[in-house]
């Protein structure tokens, strides 16, 4: 965990707290071997993730482009 952290620009504690949410929610898996802590992604989980959130993204273009037609109808309606 160490090693992972020292790119982050944040405290140790605070590093292995956003760690515990990710091992938590499933996208990582750890195991400890001896005095350290090795972390692993899991692959299928985060392909689950990605799918949801292609979803979402998918929803909210659709809504941004319904959003868009309507001021621009409005913006004509007050022209």
């Amino acid at each position: 965990m160490t090693e992972l952290a020292q790119s982050y620009r944040m405290t140790l504690p605070s590093f292995a707290q956003h760690l515990r949410v990710l091992e938590q929610s499933g996208l990582l898996q750890s195991a400890k071997q001896g005095r350290e802590r090795r972390y692993r992604l899991v692959p299928t989980r985060l392909i689950m993730a990605q799918d949801w959130l292609g979803k979402q993204r998918a929803i909210w273009e659709q809504r941004l482009d319904r959003l868009e037609s309507y001021v621009e109808g409005m913006k004509k309606a007050g022209s």
